[in-house]
């Protein structure tokens, strides 16, 4: 039998925790055969949801954890204080190989914080970044970083270039993946200090295919594979991208329900427009790597759902399978040889 991989899930965090994560869990136990899921929380609450399923109880088992940090809680006395928390025990059984990754949907502040502290950067990484997959006309994308780095350096965006290179060649099999710059337009003397700083370093980066600016309108478009920039713009774009996406989503239902002509029309189309509409539903893609640590962190929404947790569990599989890691610090380790 191969060796399962094992995820430590915080069963505490999030908006609809526990029940929503416990069925993701469950979920995902069911769908892949290959992965073990230890449920983190507060043992008698985990319980007494894990009652409501049937599942391989050999594949699901509970990891006792008595306290929770919130969401409004500052995270660096959170991680210090609350050592029994959910996301404190998730990522120490990270730190010492108890498991193979994290998924929590609890407070970033949190997790970043923990990823860093607790789990630990790789050698030669600046900052860890948050990398979601966005949905574009072409596929997905990978917006990097989305919101651990508000201050980031012109040297942390060409590491993000790089690491978001090898997670979507790795991981979702993009071929040389295009590397763009967030930009307020195309041409290479436009945009802020730090855009002007990075542009020429990101130009001379071995093993990158960077293609130059990205214009916030082209990122549907899938222009790029890989969308470079500091966690206030990333976080702006990835917030809108969910707003705009569930408003059109709205406004879709709303307009094929207005008349009786157009219900018609709604039972005829509906197969392909749900096929559709699902290639834009963020929670298919799982949640958002921290990447450059050593250990596997990922953040989901606060509201995921059942089935977004159930997907990022299952990222992790992948991401293991491929080495992420492992290319990643090898990736940092030939950067810094070349620059002695």
């Amino acid at each position: 039998m191969a060796e399962l991989t094992k995820i430590a899930l915080d069963a505490m965090g999030g908006d609809n925790a526990p029940v929503e994560m416990v069925k993701g869990a469950v979920d995902a136990v069911s769908r892949e055969k290959s992965i073990k899921v230890y449920v983190v929380g507060q043992e008698e609450v985990v319980r007494k949801e894990l009652e409501k399923y049937t599942y391989d109880k050999d594949r699901i088992e509970i990891v006792g954890a008595t306290e929770v940090i919130e969401t409004a809680e500052p995270p660096v006395n959170a991680i210090r204080k609350k050592k029994d928390s959910s996301i404190v025990v998730g990522m120490k059984m990270v730190r010492s190989g108890e498991a193979d990754a994290f998924v929590s949907a609890g407070s970033s502040g949190a997790i970043l914080v923990g990823g860093q502290t607790i789990v630990g950067r790789i050698k030669g990484v600046e900052r860890p970044p948050l990398a979601p997959l966005i949905p574009t006309e072409k596929g997905v994308s990978l917006l990097i970083d989305c919101g651990a780095n508000v201050d980031a350096r012109p040297s942390h965006l060409v590491q993000f270039a790089k690491m978001g290179s090898i997670y979507m060649e790795h991981v979702m099999g993009v071929k040389n993946p295009k590397v763009a710059i967030v930009n307020i337009g195309a041409e290479e003397e436009k945009g802020n200090a730090l855009v002007k700083e990075t542009f020429p370093l990101l130009k001379e980066a071995k093993g990158i295919n960077f293609t130059g600016s990205i214009e916030a309108r082209e990122i549907p478009h899938g222009q790029a594979d890989v969308i470079v920039c500091e966690a206030f713009a990333g976080n702006i774009i990835l917030k809108l991208f969910e707003g705009v996406g569930a408003v059109l989503i709205s406004k879709v239902k709303e307009g094929m329900m207005s008349s009786l002509r157009s219900k018609i029309g709604a039972l005829l189309v509906k197969p392909a427009l749900k096929e559709t509409l699902k290639g834009f539903d963020t929670s298919e893609y799982g949640g958002a790597p921290l990447l450059g640590l050593k250990g596997l962190v990922v953040k989901t929404h606060g509201s995921s759902k059942a089935r977004e947790v159930s997907n990022s569990i299952l990222q992790c599989l992948t991401f293991r399978e491929q080495r992420i890691n492992e290319k990643i610090q090898e990736c940092i380790q030939a950067d810094d040889s070349s620059d002695e």
